[in-house]
């Protein structure tokens, strides 16, 4: 699939940048309002000036990069997203995808399998029975989507750094690559500290239900800590790397790291 550029025809490249700044996590914030918050300051920082649309979009890709390493840096990956009591939970709780709720991948549950891959010592694919029998716990956690709304839910499943343990994975790799049944072939990296958070889950229910195709079916990871989309649904495999491999949204210029 072909990647989408990061400018839109007829955008003020300059102002464009100086508004990616807004994005950037309070600490990296701070440095460039410290130093003026200048175009030149970007220059030194990315190697690049704005004088055509290419640079403009190399500048904005360094700020990107900069931007998920800066919140990497100072994420705590034992400080926990808030929960919230069953009261709180969004009524009905919203489909969202970038496709329509019927064009979302019907799994059938007696053929699918969770293939595992990479840095792993055991590379067995999981049933859906298989994966139902282990430990599970509940959370209501917040998804905040990257669109700006945001809804509360309650999810069901498998610490996933349970899991990781269970299968040998290599903990000191960088990340863990998901693989979802989406038509386009949805994929997303995730960084292996996040991985190891308490609250990241393979989530097999919503609201004490086998988790409904919307929601995706028959698994999707939950990352309380994350961004909307980095938190794959309808998961077909899983992969243990130091390999950076992109992902269906980071390839078109969304913040890897996207923490919430």
């Amino acid at each position: 699939m072909a990647k989408r550029p990061f400018l839109i025809p007829g955008v003020d490249k300059r102002l464009l940048i100086k508004d990616s700044i807004k994005t950037m996590p309070d600490v990296s914030r701070r440095r460039f309002i410290a130093g003026g918050a200048s175009l030149g300051a970007l220059t030194l920082l990315t190697g690049c000036d704005v004088v055509d649309s290419s640079s403009a979009e190399e500048m904005l890709k360094q700020v990107s990069k900069f931007n998920d390493a800066v919140q990497a840096f100072i994420f705590n990956p034992d400080a926990l997203a808030p929960t919230f009591p069953e009261s709180a939970i969004t009524k009905p709780f919203p489909f969202n995808a970038y496709y329509d709720l019927d064009d979302a991948p019907v799994v059938s549950a007696a053929d699918w399998k969770l293939e595992v891959r990479g840095l792993v010592d055991n590379k067995k694919s999981w049933t859906l029975d298989e994966l139902y029998k282990l430990p599970q716990v509940t959370q209501i956690t917040r998804h905040i989507c990257v669109e700006g709304w945001s809804a509360i839910g309650s999810w069901t499943g498998a610490p996933l750094r349970d899991f990781l343990k269970l299968i040998g994975a290599d903990t000191r790799a960088k990340y863990v690559w998901f693989q979802c049944a989406d038509k386009d072939g949805y994929n997303s990296p995730l960084d292996m500290r996040s991985a190891l958070h308490p609250q990241t889950q393979m989530t097999f229910k919503y609201a004490n239900e086998i988790l409904p195709r919307a929601y995706g079916f028959p698994m999707k990871i939950r990352v309380p800590t994350k961004l909307g989309f980095k938190n794959p649904k309808y998961v077909v495999s899983m992969e243990v790397t130091n390999d950076y491999k992109g992902g269906y949204w980071e390839d078109q210029g969304y913040n890897s790291f996207s923490g919430s």
